[in-house]
């Protein structure tokens, strides 16, 4: 054994008997002599010379010389009568668990999800074609009946389902905002403001789209300027629904709904494109449809 471990050992022992001898004790003990046997009560005074210790027998003051071992339990001061309490270690708290990562809805799509800061959005955008109480949202494919729309509807870009089965479905802000939900339980559309704190996260105006959209031009046209997503957010360019009823933008920008009106006719809604980094901001008529990206309540 080195000196360092010798050292170490000594000073852990003088350490001990500091303690003990400052401490008002009452430690349940069993002190194992030299000579093999082995003896069982309350060591009420320890020193470097002699250990007293009380017995069924009476008061014991054993030298410290004659001792080989002495096993100590921490009673916390009960009475010597009682039964010593053992020193437990508590259980760690449960840890609390971690979010889902996917939510389904109405229609039973699949959607992943990521937590952004203090945040939860889904990393696709929706898909639904029912309300969240069931309901079916009629789905317009007609232009002049689209463009007279004051309640909810939705429709495929370019009435191609198949469309939808990548880059979601488009949703005028009637449907986006009815009473029913369109967003699963627990989830609903981003407010003006929601959407705000999930863009400063990023830095800004100027910057977060970047880090939002989906990386590459697989679904993205070319140059898909700065996208990185490093969020997580995973942002797709479905493009949108005129007032009109034509469609537009399609794998060029991607435009998505808040809850939030400017006016009796007008809402705020965010867009990102693919020749730059931004995430812009304004309002549109609210028989326009846009994709819908829900945020958890």
């Amino acid at each position: 054994m080195g000196n360092k471990t010798v050292k170490c050992i000594v000073i852990a022992a003088v350490l001990l008997l500091v303690v003990l001898v400052n401490v008002k004790m009452s430690l349940a003990s069993e002190v194992i002599l030299k000579d093999g046997s082995k003896i069982e009560g309350t060591i009420v005074k320890m020193n470097t010379k002699s250990v007293s210790i009380k017995t069924s027998l009476g008061l014991l003051t054993i030298s410290r010389d004659k001792i080989a071992t002495i096993n100590l339990v921490d009673v916390q001061n009960t009475p010597s009568t009682t039964v010593p309490k053992p020193v437990t270690t508590p259980a760690p708290a449960e840890a609390k668990p971690a979010p889902p990562n996917k939510v389904t809805d109405i229609d039973g799509n699949v959607y992943h999800t990521v937590r952004i800061g203090t945040q939860v959005w889904m990393v696709e955008n929706l898909k639904t074609t029912k309300y969240r109480d069931g309901t079916s949202i009629p789905n317009i494919t007609d232009n002049t009946a689209w463009s007279n729309l004051t309640t909810g509807a939705y429709c495929d870009y370019n009435n191609g389902p198949s469309n939808s089965a990548t880059y979601g479905r488009l949703y005028n802000w009637y449907a986006a905002t009815d009473a029913r939900g369109i967003c699963p339980t627990g989830w609903h559309v981003p407010s003006d403001a929601e959407w705000t704190t999930l863009v400063n996260y990023f830095g800004g105006d100027s910057v977060a789209g970047g880090k939002l959209k989906e990386a590459g031009t697989t679904h993205w046209a070319s140059p898909n300027t700065g996208a990185t997503n490093e969020s997580g957010f995973t942002a797709f360019p479905g493009g949108y629904r005129q007032s009109n009823g034509s469609f537009d933008d399609i794998g060029i920008v991607g435009y998505w709904w808040s809850a939030t009106g400017t006016d009796a006719a007008t809402a705020w809604y965010r867009f990102m494109g693919c020749g730059n980094s931004d995430v812009g901001r304004n309002n549109y008529g609210k028989t326009g449809g846009f994709s819908v990206r829900c945020v958890r309540d």
